[in-house]
């Protein structure tokens, strides 16, 4: 896709016609055009950086115009369940935010006694896709940048699983402003994480448009709540009993991937692959820690959060990974409006794309 043209921000009628996905087909999809054929390999091409620009958040934000792009990603990313979106062109949309990305493959487990719902429920399993990525174009160590993991669980432990099936997402980010975190072992990524937006420096006015139209658009711009997970596969009449905060750490044990400016798409493959060798070797594996006890305080510019008695509930473990035109382009991941009682699907702010009171 050229860097001028945006493909389908909106949503269509193929996002509203969603009924589901197979595992198999999705995780094609993210293998079949990776930037680099076989990683670590000597000439491979360096992979592409996208970039977040204050000209592709405000294209058509005039009046008498084109349709404000941003305003109908984010309405789309909130309406639209959709798990591949390729478009009429095959060659799907621009991601105005979270452009440079690595998606994976692996499994989510609960392992511990919990009393949630759904998919939080002690021993569920599900297969899962998740997608690696920076809040804006810096990808490189020893940068500011916001490590972001979003996932997406489909509720079925057979990779070939031949009907289709809805899935549900999750979002989990760093401090929204940035942070300088070298290494992957030592992110937080939280579904309420922090925002500094002081450390944007000069992408301060891309912050402030993205929380101000998020804001128009639904509630609570910084915080995605964690019912779709709560409710995959739980009976229409039991009720919904989801956790208020979780947070994902790399399980202990993985090594350090050294390299001065390293990328971290090539840190993540570092973790499960040998260079120039196209076969897993490892698995990279997360934490998952869920607590309903937190507070916010502070202004939107500079949120900050406690939290009391996180507790290990289960793992993430990724197998395979890859970084792909279709890993930035074409997956698409469902962000749940916010529910004023996040087990009350009646308190929804937006149910089929219009506000609800």
């Amino acid at each position: 896709m050229s860097t001028s043209s945006f493909g389908i921000e909106a949503i269509r009628c193929e996002d509203r016609a969603y009924s589901g996905s197979r595992f198999s087909e999705v995780r094609d999809a993210l293998f079949a055009n990776p930037y680099q054929k076989v990683w670590g390999t000597s000439g491979n091409p360096p992979l592409p950086v996208y970039q977040v620009t204050l000209g592709s958040v405000l294209r058509g934000i005039l009046p008498f115009g084109q349709p404000y792009l941003f305003r109908k990603a984010t309405e789309r990313a909130v309406d639209s369940a959709a798990d591949l979106r390729w478009g009429p062109s095959g060659k799907g949309y621009r991601r105005l935010l979270h452009p440079n990305g690595i998606c994976l493959t692996g499994r989510w487990t609960i392992t511990q006694q919990t009393d949630y719902s759904g998919y939080f429920r002690t021993g569920s399993e599900a297969l899962m896709i998740g997608r690696y990525s920076t809040c804006c174009s810096e990808t490189r160590r020893g940068h500011n940048r916001s490590l972001s993991l979003v996932g997406k669980l489909f509720p079925t432990t057979d990779p070939a699983h031949a009907e289709r099936l809805r899935t549900a997402s999750f979002i989990t980010q760093e401090d929204i402003g940035g942070d300088i975190t070298d290494y992957i072992n030592d992110a937080e990524l939280r579904n309420a994480p922090d925002t500094t937006a002081s450390r944007r420096g000069s992408g301060m006015p891309i912050l402030a448009i993205t929380g101000a139209v998020f804001g128009l658009v639904d509630r609570k711009p910084s915080i995605r709540q964690l019912y779709e997970i709560a409710e995959l596969g739980k009976p229409g009449d039991e009720p919904t009993r989801a956790p208020t905060f979780m947070r994902l750490l790399v399980a202990s044990g993985h090594p350090r991937i050294r390299g001065e400016g390293l990328d971290f798409r090539d840190e993540i493959m570092a973790q499960i692959y040998d260079p120039g060798d196209p076969a897993p070797k490892r698995t990279l594996s997360f934490h998952i820690e869920v607590t309903d006890e937190g507070e916010t305080r502070g202004l939107p510019i500079r949120e900050r959060r406690t939290f009391r008695n996180w507790r290990r509930i289960g793992n993430i473990t990724f197998d395979a990974a890859a970084a792909s035109y279709n890993g930035d382009f074409v997956i698409h991941f469902h962000h749940p409006t916010w529910r004023h009682d996040r087990n009350d699907p009646a308190t929804a702010t937006r149910v089929n794309e219009r506000k609800v009171r």
